[in-house]
């Protein structure tokens, strides 16, 4: 298995756990914060493909998805336009509204098609390219996309969190 192999597989699980974690939930569930400062599973996935559509583009010299397919206007969120949600403070993650899940899964999808279509042509060599030179020492494309996996890894598990709950709370 070549690491190309292990970043599809790996990027394609965050895929299956993005569906996972909104399916069925409606806007109210989408936008439920446990405490004033907690982040919605709607804030959460919206999040974590923002970084990797921002990342990913990035890393590859691409135009990110959220703008150049008009996700930015679909969302119409009241943001600045490059708005990725670092750094969100609690009115900032109040401002992550949508409609429904399938807005939040339709983003994904673009975000991991552009992906998964950047991962497909890597070679071995590639992973080792600097992509970021505002670190010391410097990220390599396979550092920052490993950082991306681990992010939104990180940030679907806590929106399935937040999903179960809020199921357990119906029980």
């Amino acid at each position: 298995m070549h690491a190309k192999d292990i970043l599809i597989d790996g990027f394609t699980r965050i895929q299956e756990e993005v569906h996972a974690a909104v399916q069925g939930l409606g806007p109210d569930a989408l936008h439920t914060r446990l405490t004033d400062d907690a982040n919605s599973i709607a804030w959460l996935i919206w999040h974590l493909t923002r970084v990797q559509d921002d990342h990913v583009a990035d890393a590859f010299g691409l135009d990110q998805v959220w703008l150049t397919q008009d996700w930015q206007k679909r969302f119409n969120l009241d943001l600045p336009r490059h708005d990725t949600g670092y750094g969100h403070g609690s009115a900032e993650v109040a401002k992550v509204r949508v409609d429904s899940a399938d807005l939040l899964t339709g983003y994904y999808d673009a975000v991991h098609e552009q992906s998964l279509r950047a991962l497909r042509g890597l070679t071995a060599g590639d992973l080792e390219r600097i992509v970021d030179e505002r670190w010391d020492p410097p990220v390599s494309l396979g550092v920052r996309l490993v950082s991306v996996l681990s992010d939104d890894l990180e940030h679907v598990g806590q929106a399935a969190y937040v999903r179960g709950l809020l199921q357990s709370a119906d029980a």
